[in-house]
């Protein structure tokens, strides 16, 4: 139907497929809760997922479980919400304080593709199904 939506589709798949293989290289992926884990899995990430909310720990002890996975990049993959940009952006602060570099790249990429679209992470996989339907 649309080759602007085709083009938009076709760039979220890549963006997965360049995630999904620097997951299964073992760099973490961090994000908010428990659905954006399961929806992250519906979409073949099948490496280290860590859910901050739903760890029941806090923002202090959920860094120190990031420092101890010993991995030198982490993955930050918050909510496009405001709430998830200020936990993305407080998250890397630490993160770089602890000399672990964080990964923004994929968030920036979905966050300029999706843009208002799409809130949270868990909306990303509903999302790449309406698209598939409206290119139909």
């Amino acid at each position: 139907m649309s080759t602007h939506l085709e083009e938009k589709l076709e760039k979220i798949l890549e963006i997965f497929d360049q995630l999904a293989k620097e997951s299964a290289k073992g760099t973490p992926i961090v994000v908010e809760g428990i659905n954006d884990v399961s929806a992250l899995r519906q979409l073949s990430i099948s490496g280290k997922i860590i859910p901050v909310k739903a760890s029941g720990k806090n923002f202090i002890d959920m860094i120190d479980e990031l420092v101890n996975t010993e991995k030198r990049e982490i993955i930050v993959l918050m909510d496009f919400d405001r709430h998830g940009r200020e936990l993305a952006k407080r998250m890397t602060q630490h993160l770089q304080e602890l000399k672990i570099k964080p990964n923004m790249y994929f968030w920036n990429r979905f966050l300029k593709l999706v843009g208002r679209n799409v809130k949270d992470i868990e909306g990303l996989a509903s999302y790449l199904e309406t698209l598939k339907k409206e290119i139909r």
